[in-house]
């Protein structure tokens, strides 16, 4: 590897580590707005964070899948199943931490709603994506089966986190319209950790990715 291939190899991972070293460290001890949410909205920085990245990762694995069905690579297949190992990972952290949150917000880890409620079904979706994908011997088929199931899985994600929750129009999320609790309202100060945050955790997202399809490429050169 040449010193401009590593520099440029380098240079985003670098940038998502301190992105998200100074939101971790700032975002506890910046100013927070005086409001009905205040003892929880530091949360933002790191429950929204995650979600930005289970969003990239679930979109990068649908995009490779679709080029998978395209010209059959297997390279495609192998970024398509690890950006959706990343996405699953991130959503699940997404709802642990999205259940602290409510705990503090609405007084129970769980309530009846139907964006929580929908982000749950979406996990599971993806979970049988990877049962799916287990349950296949022959590689070409299971990457075929499950490059198509992964289409949909990402269509009814959407439609069950995105979609059908604002169709209800009774969701207590804070971040929807006509919400009985108010609205996220970021300040000046919380803004410069929240964007931040955002784009380092996208970036870690990329980063384990990276880590996690070099990995499974250097096990199927050892099969072979």
């Amino acid at each position: 590897m040449t010193k401009e291939n590593l520099i440029k190899g380098l240079w985003w991972k670098l940038l998502g580590f301190l992105l998200l070293l100074y939101a971790v460290i700032y975002g506890f001890i910046v100013p927070i707005p005086e409001t009905m949410i205040s003892g929880s909205l530091r949360n933002v920085f790191y429950h929204v964070g995650m979600w930005f990245g289970m969003f990239a990762m679930l979109t990068t694995s649908f995009i490779f899948s679709l080029r998978y069905l395209r010209g059959f690579r297997e390279k495609e297949d192998v970024v398509a199943v690890e950006a959706a190992n990343v996405g699953i990972l991130f959503g699940f952290l997404g709802l642990i931490t999205g259940m602290i949150w409510a705990k503090n917000t609405w007084g129970a880890f769980w309530v009846r709603d139907p964006k929580l409620d929908g982000a749950a079904v979406g996990m599971f979706i993806y979970l049988a994506y990877m049962v799916l994908r287990g349950s296949i011997d022959d590689t070409h088929k299971r990457a075929k089966v499950s490059a198509v199931f992964n289409i949909f899985a990402f269509i009814l994600w959407i439609v069950f986190v995105l979609v059908l929750p604002r169709m209800s129009g009774s969701t207590i999320h804070p971040d929807q319209d006509g919400a009985p609790i108010m609205a996220l309202d970021l300040s000046a100060t919380t803004r410069i950790v929240f964007y931040p945050a955002m784009v380092g955790w996208i970036l870690l997202g990329f980063w384990i990715m990276n880590l996690r399809v070099r990995i499974r490429k250097l096990g199927m050169r050892n099969e072979a």
